[in-house]
């Protein structure tokens, strides 16, 4: 990979956390935890990954996977580890009218043109959703960066079976938000070794056909 833009540890940890914890797998995800406190994940950083989760999950798997970090955290401080508690979100959220343009905006950052489609037309409710709670409630949050937000995103998208559009979609914002081919390249490898092969083959797949558009 010489040349080529990589993943860091802290980065390499996140995707098998949120495959983990979206498939439900507690076992290995008691695993991808205590991987991802070790290359140095903080607290509040995998805790903020877990709660994101429930936008592409669901409640129940991302409340049963908070409980699950809770128990990690206290085994490894019952060892004497002693993780990095990492920051509170430190921005003030917006709320009303503010926050559906501060998340409109966000999310056309993140998608690079505003996203419409005739799903929002037949349903407005779930696009305003979309815009104040997902793209302004939790991508105001400032505690994780959204090149991690994303690859937390594409860990979970990948794990599930029929989510194709939404992984091709997420693959296209995580190239916006700075994320490189060759990180994502290396993101499905991390799956591979790390999660299953479906998975991998999945982002990798996904990855082909954004760079087949893109040319």
């Amino acid at each position: 990979m010489t040349n080529e833009q990589v993943l860091s540890a802290k980065q390499q940890a996140i995707a098998p956390i949120t495959a983990f914890a979206a498939t439900g797998d507690m076992a290995r995800l008691d695993d991808a935890l205590n991987q991802g406190l070790d290359a140095g994940l903080s607290v509040s950083e995998v805790r903020e990954i877990l709660v994101q989760l429930y936008a592409y999950a669901g409640f129940p798997r991302s409340l049963n996977a908070l409980g699950q970090l809770m128990k990690v955290l206290d085994a490894r401080r019952q060892r004497g580890v002693r993780d990095a508690p990492g920051r509170e979100p430190g921005r003030t959220i917006p709320t009303g009218e503010a926050l559906l343009v501060a998340g409109t905006a966000n999310q056309t950052k993140l998608a690079g043109a505003p996203v419409k489609g005739p799903v929002y037309d037949f349903a407005p409710a779930i696009d305003q959703f979309l815009k104040t709670h997902l793209f302004g409630d939790i991508f105001e949050r400032d505690n994780l960066d959204w090149q991690s937000r994303e690859l937390a995103t594409v860990g979970a998208l990948a794990a599930l079976t029929g989510l194709e559009p939404q992984l091709q979609g997420h693959i296209a914002i995580s190239l916006n938000v700075g994320l490189s081919a060759s990180q994502l390249r290396q993101l499905a490898r991390v799956l591979q070794e790390r999660v299953d092969t479906a998975a991998a083959a999945r982002v990798q797949a996904a990855l082909d056909k954004q760079l087949a558009a893109a040319r």
